[in-house]
Formats: structure tokens, C-alpha cells, sequence
């Protein structure tokens, strides 16, 4: 090789170039994502309440959150067809006014069904707002950025979530439902002041190619042609093993189990889901500078953490006596914190598969992993509490058939993935290169 050709550097065409701005930018769209994961993960504090208020069982329960979980991952694909199509500021301005909608529906629901519509459009809402955010990230950042901001992006969310543990919670038993709900309801109106104003979707001289979006062939031709790419099952699956013990854990069934099934007083119970929170966002920053150094680190850090989850559930659900120790539930709630972090790896696979066009249909399609477990394994829970007396070993051993499930479907294409991934990077080598003069 010549001395010219040694000193050859690869270069990213149109890659944007980021920045402050882009950080503004890109902080005003994280900030509805963050409110979004405030009115999302509120009834995980309120559960206990919402049984009292609308007097139901734990199955009827667990519905509020599994008809969220069932709109919110119904709508990825459609979302992210729409983040394709229309861009990201008109999805989320859709978006925050359904979830504000929702959250304010909720704080004055009368009965059962009309809080659980409240919740379906609250969900709805909810659904359009991470895609859009991812999509703002690749718009506005370099795509050696990708892996980080994405890990950004879920740690503003866990911030959100942080906020429903700490301040929701003691809105409720300060002020009541009403005030309370109705209350955090405020923020969604901020938020979306702030995008009307502030967000745009991509900086000057990096306006996306036009692509033509007429009609149901271009649906077919969006979902088929994300589906094709190897990375987008796999970040589909990772999503999906990664993300649904923490997720189930803090949206509805931690509360219960802590306090019902370890005999803990909700103040602690409310501590150790604030530490579920507080892991999930140093382990993210951790995460995320691994991946976005150590590409290769991947599925290793996917992998490991769905074992650690496995092993910490296997060991608190199995430990002898009435209630499992403190210093367990704290080693459980920890591990917990990777799960999101872990989650988001996934489209650490999806994102490079597919391009600029696709990245909003790919990323519906990965993000419906996590939540179509959770909405099933919430389902499972709620189903075995009833049905075994409120037996909480048995009803939490579903985690475990789930994760067999989704590991046995990251081993069958991480083998296909590698192969994509390396004739991905010859071709944009040779595509790429340029040799100085």
C-alpha cells in the first residue's frame, strides 16, 4: 500500500454535524419523551390506589397497564412510519397532546372504563414520542454519536420515571388523585409549548431526500424491506429480553410485590423503586460509552444482563423463609437497573441495518419487543396472582419463560447479523475512501 493510501480516512457523507445546537435541539424533544415517561409510569405508584378507587382485582388491575402497553405497541410501526413520513416535531405535537389528554382523562375518571380509555389514550400518545426522539438523534448528531445519545435518550426517560417514584407518589397521598393527576397534567402543556417554539427536525443543508410515501404500497415497502435486515429481528428481540423485568417491575407490579410479598412499608418499597431508577442511569451512561467504543460489546452486555436479571429473580423468588432480606431486594433492584440501559442496545442493531429513510419504521419495529413482553408477562402476573391466592413466587416465574424465549431467538440471528454487519462495512469502505492526491 502506498503512503498515500495508508493515510486514508473514512468519511460519513452528509452526517451531520452536531454541536450545541443541535444539543438545544435535540433537549427540547428529550423533554417530551421525558414527561411522556412521568404519565406513563405514575400508575406504578398509584396501583394499591387505582384498587381501592375503582374497586378491582389484580387481573383488572393489571389491565390498565396492559391495554397502555397493548396501544403503545400497536402504534410503533404506524408511528414509525409516520416519524418517516411527516418528520418528527408534527408526530410528537400529536403525540403530547394525546398523552396530556389522557393523563388529565385519568386524574378525573368517575369509573373503571372510562380510566382505562384514559389510559388507552394516554398510551397512544406515549407511543408516538421515543421514536421521534431517536429519529432527532440521527437527524441532528453524527452517527458515531448514535449509541450514546441513544443511551441519553433513556436515561432522560428513567429521570421521568425517577419523577413519578418521588414526586407522584407523594402528590397522591399528599393531595389526593384528583389534584395529583390533574396536576402533573401541567407539565405536558409546558413541554409542548417549548416544541412549538424551539424544535426543529434536522439543522440547515441536511433536509432528508424526498421519498415517495403514496398509498399502501409504501407501507409494504417500509415494513418489508426493515424486516428483511437481520438487525432490526435481532434489536427486536434484544429489545424484547432485555427490557420487560424492570418495565413490569416499575409500571405496576413492584409496588405490589414489595409490599404485599416482602412486607415492606410503601415508604421502602418507594426507595427501592427509586433505586431501579437511579442503576438505570449510571448503568446506561456505562453502557453506553462501552457500545459506542466496543462495537463489539453488544450482545455481550445484552446477554450478560438478562442472565444477571435471571439469576437475581431466581435467587429472591427461591430464598427460604416468609420474606427474602433486604440486602437481596437491594442486589435485585440494582440488577433491575440494567434492564432499560440493556434494551437499548437493541437499536444499537437496527440502526446501522437500515437507512435514514427507514431508521423511524425500524425503530417501531424494535421498540414493539420490550413492550409486547411486557404487556404479556403483566397480563401472565395479574392472571396467576388470582389464580393461585396471591402467590407472587409462582406468578414472577413467568419472567423466566419469556427470557427463554427471547435468547433462544437472539442466539438463532446474531450469526446473520455478523455477516450483514461485515459486508456492510466493506462496502462502505470502498464506497467511502478517499485517497488525498
Amino acid at each position: 500500500m502506498s503512503r498515500s493510501s495508508s493515510s486514508a480516512t473514512i468519511t460519513l457523507p452528509g452526517d451531520p454535524p452536531g454541536g450545541r445546537r443541535a444539543m438545544a435541539v435535540w433537549a427540547v424533544g428529550v423533554s417530551v419523551y421525558f414527561v411522556a415517561v412521568i404519565f406513563r409510569t405514575s400508575l406504578g405508584v398509584a396501583g394499591l390506589d387505582a384498587a381501592d378507587r375503582f374497586h378491582v382485582n389484580a387481573s383488572a388491575l393489571s389491565t390498565f397497564s396492559i391495554l397502555q402497553l397493548l396501544v403503545y405497541a400497536g402504534m410503533q410501526i404506524p408511528v414509525g412510519l409516520l416519524v418517516d413520513r411527516l418528520g418528527t416535531k408534527k408526530v410528537l405535537t400529536i403525540g403530547v397532546v394525546l398523552f396530556t389528554a389522557g393523563q388529565l382523562g385519568f386524574a378525573f375518571s368517575p369509573s373503571y372504563g372510562t380510566a382505562l380509555a384514559s389510559r388507552a389514550l394516554l398510551g397512544c400518545g406515549d407511543a408516538m414520542t421515543f421514536i421521534s426522539v431517536l429519529r432527532l438523534g440521527t437527524r441532528w448528531f453524527p452517527a458515531r454519536r448514535g449509541p450514546l445519545v441513544a443511551q441519553l435518550a433513556g436515561l432522560v426517560g428513567m429521570a421521568g420515571n425517577l419523577v413519578s417514584t418521588l414526586v407522584i407518589a407523594r402528590l397522591l397521598h399528599g393531595v389526593g388523585w384528583t389534584a395529583a393527576f390533574a396536576g402533573s397534567a401541567l407539565a405536558g402543556v409546558v413541554v409542548l409549548v417549548l416544541m412549538l417554539l424551539f424544535l426543529k427536525d434536522h439543522p440547515e443543508g441536511h433536509e432528508p431526500e424526498p421519498v415517495p410515501h403514496q398509498g399502501a404500497a409504501y407501507v409494504r415497502r417500509q415494513i418489508a424491506a426493515s424486516w428483511r435486515e437481520p438487525g432490526t429481528r435481532l434489536g427486536l428481540w434484544v429489545h424484547f429480553t432485555t427490557q420487560f423485568p424492570a418495565m413490569v417491575f416499575l409500571l405496576l407490579w413492584g409496588l405490589p410485590f414489595l409490599v404485599q410479598a416482602q412486607g415492606l412499608s410503601r415508604a421502602t418499597a418507594g426507595e427501592l423503586l427509586t433505586l431501579v431508577v437511579l442503576s438505570n442511569m449510571l448503568i446506561g451512561l456505562v453502557y453506553g460509552q462501552v457500545v459506542a467504543r466496543h462495537h463489539t460489546a453488544r450482545l455481550p452486555l445484552a446477554l450478560g444482563t438478562v442472565g444477571a436479571t435471571a439469576l437475581m429473580w431466581a435467587v429472591t423468588l427461591a430464598w427460604p423463609g416468609e420474606h427474602a432480606p433486604m440486602w437481596l431486594l437491594v442486589a435485585l433492584c440494582t440488577v433491575l437497573g440494567a434492564c432499560g440501559p440493556a434494551s437499548m442496545i437493541g437499536f444499537d442493531f437496527a440502526r446501522p441495518a437500515n437507512p435514514p429513510e427507514r431508521q423511524g419504521t425500524a425503530s417501531g419495529i424494535t421498540n414493539m419487543g420490550g413492550f409486547v413482553a411486557s404487556m404479556t408477562t403483566l397480563f401472565l402476573i395479574g392472571v396467576l396472582l388470582d389464580a393461585t391466592g396471591d402467590d407472587y413466587t409462582v406468578a414472577f416465574s413467568a419472567v423466566f419463560v419469556l427470557q427463554a424465549l427471547g435468547v433462544g431467538q437472539i442466539l438463532r440471528l446474531r450469526g446473520r447479523v455478523a455477516r450483514r454487519e461485515r459486508e456492510r462495512l466493506v462496502a462502505s469502505r470502498v464506497e467511502t475512501v478517499h485517497v488525498p492526491a
